[in-house]
């Protein structure tokens, strides 16, 4: 779906949609729990959906090798590998897009050393195996989420069992989150400086009554429109949030300031989108987004894709390999923007077109439904012209 965005100012108030990655927590431990009617303010998309489905097939009574079908959802499948092997003895899990090709090797090392079997044959990762109580050494810096799917496994085990991180470990907030769940699902973590994660063994999931909140990292997209000079109010976040992303508040002050800025993404990975429009909109100033290697392997290669997108609109930009550099400008060029299958580069061309001086044809904009199904409707309630064409 192209979508052509005639620029417009944007003003009115708007809630972020339900956190995405509280949503893939939660839901989770609702079905270990057994109390999925007790889950309020859940995320709809693309990826929550991916979740929900493959925990019925995790959950479902039929005999059988389970096949999951995680969609594009880098979060579940990584989050329900270990739980798999734990209830049932593994599972095929299946996926679209570049979700197969985005690294997997924590794990595959992790099953090396516990002789867990895996396979993975195009569109599709076997695994199977049990998982013991005992050490799992894994590395800091290629996913936090290998870290949360452990977290959600182990306890099951019938003995203690430990978390040990080698390397610094990167995106630290979100397995903050997972924590943060967990205790509210009557599972004890104990979390030793994010370099050491303890789970006793022989624990159960309680029921709760859990409401998600709302979602910083989409909340990034309209701190972005407001930097743009939109007039939009954001409600509904909460500012004592364990989201790592509630740092674009303080982020975009920052970048209202003169002179050059380096931005550290390597525990904010996802909000690179936003903030690059921002720095896009700095005239004469740079600002350097570093630490950044992991979104070369996300929905596209991100650095790749915001910087291509930045250009379509004139704007200077400078990739390394770990970073991109953007220079910023006054004015904005009409133009046509590769989408790249990547729900958030969309999302920022869509906010960096009101500034445009002419339509900007957005290719590929369904791939908001991964995470903001809704964002182009309130796009345009806020004023903003987008029309498929």
């Amino acid at each position: 779906m192209d979508i052509r965005v005639t620029p417009h100012p944007l003003a009115g108030s708007v809630t972020p949609p339900p956190s995405k990655s509280l949503s893939h927590r939660a839901l989770i431990a609702a079905y270990l729990s057994r109390s999925t009617d007790s889950l309020a303010n859940l995320a709809s998309s693309q990826d929550i959906d991916a979740t929900r489905r493959c925990l019925d097939a995790l959950f479902s009574l039929s005999d059988g090798f389970p096949t999951l079908d995680c969609g594009e959802s880098g979060s579940t499948l990584r989050f329900l590998i270990p739980l798999a092997l734990v209830m049932r003895g593994g599972a095929r899990f299946t996926g679209r897009g570049r979700l197969m090709e985005r690294p997997q090797e924590p794990y595959f090392n992790l099953f090396r050393e516990k002789g867990v079997h895996f396979e993975r044959a195009g569109r599709a990762l076997t695994v199977m195996g049990t998982l013991r109580p005992g050490v799992y050494a894994l590395p800091g810096d290629v996913s936090s989420q290998f870290v949360t799917g452990l977290l959600y496994a182990l306890p099951l085990l019938s003995g203690d069992s430990r978390i040990a991180v080698t390397s610094p470990l990167e995106s630290r907030e979100y397995v903050t989150m997972t924590v943060d769940v967990l205790k509210q699902y009557g599972i004890a973590v104990e979390n030793r400086d994010f370099r050491d994660f303890f789970t006793p063994g022989n624990q159960k999931y309680a029921p709760c009554a859990y409401t998600v909140e709302a979602d910083w990292s989409q909340a990034g997209f309209w701190y972005a429109a407001r930097f743009a000079g939109a007039a939009v109010a954001l409600s509904g976040l909460d500012e004592a949030s364990p989201q790592g992303d509630k740092i674009v508040a303080a982020l975009s002050d920052r970048l209202r300031g003169r002179g050059d800025v380096d931005i550290d993404l390597s525990q904010i990975p996802d909000l690179l989108p936003p903030l690059a429009v921002m720095a896009a909109l700095r005239d004469g100033e740079k600002t350097v987004f570093s630490h950044a290697a992991r979104l070369r392997m996300k929905e596209s290669d991100r650095i790749a894709s915001t910087a291509a997108m930045l250009r379509a609109f004139g704007v200077q930009c400078a990739e390394g390999p770990e970073s991109l550099t953007v220079t910023g400008r006054e004015t904005f060029s009409g133009c046509t923007v590769d989408g790249a299958n990547d729900h958030r580069v969309v999302m920022a061309a869509a906010i960096l077109a009101t500034r445009a001086d002419g339509p900007v044809i957005i290719s590929g904009a369904e791939a908001v439904n991964k995470s903001y199904p809704t964002f182009f409707e309130e796009y345009k309630r806020l004023g903003g012209i987008a029309d498929v064409l």
